[in-house]
């Protein structure tokens, strides 16, 4: 097996590799004068299972075109299998033709993935799970929730009178799963959403009032559904606000909606490597997927079932 970490989310790679026990291949990614990328990949990889972890995370097309060019290269090296570990899917939410005149970026993704020579993927909490059909290669789609429940149990859940909160109606199916695994009430913010970055907060359904509540969902990007949701939450009488995100993209004006929010206390995973300037703000706090990520790859790599990881 060989690891080859591209540069998005090189402590993630590191974790990963050092849960499996191996060290990181040696490979040179870097870009020309120009903005070109060259991948060069330093040792033997002929007949090896290679996996290439790279988050397709802001800048969004670098990290994508290096991830293509670092396959093409493994591929080019005579790699026996070539898995793409993504543990953040960019283009994820561009899922499908809502207006005319559109792409549908996903799945455009998707192609280019496979012809660059990927044989199989790995991703976490995809934003919508069709995106597995956009594949015609094996894809595993895996679940941060145990290690957001155990976060949770750990930090939180002492209080009894607590609520899972939807921020909108597209992510009742992640909530409910997770109410019900923790045996809390499930709450669901209805918003009406004018236009992409924009949202307005219209109804709350469920009771709130003196209840923790946690605000689950699977992307943050600029933070205005988020923080639109704590200020209704804390308006209708809830106590304490908390959120769990798997990914943090926090573009533009995200840290500053977060500081200035109702949010105690914002909890990300490390899918998407944490700025310097995220890594100041008190209220934010991440959890490790590494695990995870590094179980799966031990389990492709032996040919063992990765579907227990869904439980």
């Amino acid at each position: 097996m060989k690891i080859i970490a591209c540069n998005s989310n090189k402590n993630l790679a590191n974790a990963i590799s050092s849960y499996i026990g191996i060290q990181i291949c040696d490979a040179l990614i870097r870009k020309f004068a120009d903005g070109e990328i060259f991948v060069k990949i330093n040792e033997n990889i002929r007949g090896e299972d290679v996996y290439i972890i790279q988050s397709t995370s802001p800048p969004v097309n670098d990290s994508l075109i290096e991830l293509l060019i670092t396959i093409d290269a493994a591929r080019r090296a005579s790699a026996k299998r070539i898995t793409a570990v993504i543990p953040y899917f960019g283009y994820a939410r561009q899922d499908r033709k809502d207006e005319g005149r559109t792409s549908i970026s996903a799945k455009l993704v998707a192609n280019l993935i496979t012809s660059a020579g990927a044989n199989r993927v790995v991703t976490t909490d995809l934003h919508a799970g069709q995106i597995q059909g956009f594949f015609d290669i094996p894809l595993d789609n895996l679940f941060s929730v145990n290690e957001l429940i155990e976060d949770m149990k750990k930090k939180i859940l002492n209080n009894n009178d607590f609520a899972i909160v939807s921020p909108d109606v597209g992510g009742v199916v992640r909530a409910r799963a997770f109410a019900k695994r923790i045996d809390a009430a499930l709450v669901i913010i209805d918003k009406r959403r004018e236009k992409a970055g924009e949202s307005e907060v219209m109804n709350i359904i469920g009771e709130v009032e003196n209840k923790t509540c946690i605000l689950l969902d699977d992307i943050a990007d600029s933070a205005g559904t988020l923080c639109n949701a704590a200020k209704a939450l804390k308006e209708n009488g809830a106590k304490d606000i908390y959120s769990y995100i798997v990914h943090g993209v926090l573009s533009g004006n995200a840290l500053k909606r977060i500081e200035q929010s109702e949010i105690k206390e914002l909890i990300l995973t490390d899918s998407i490597e944490a700025s310097e300037d995220v890594k100041k703000l008190k209220k934010i706090r991440h959890i490790t997927i590494a695990p995870l990520l590094g179980e799966a790859i031990k389990r492709i790599n032996s040919d063992s079932s990765v579907s227990e990881l869904f439980n």
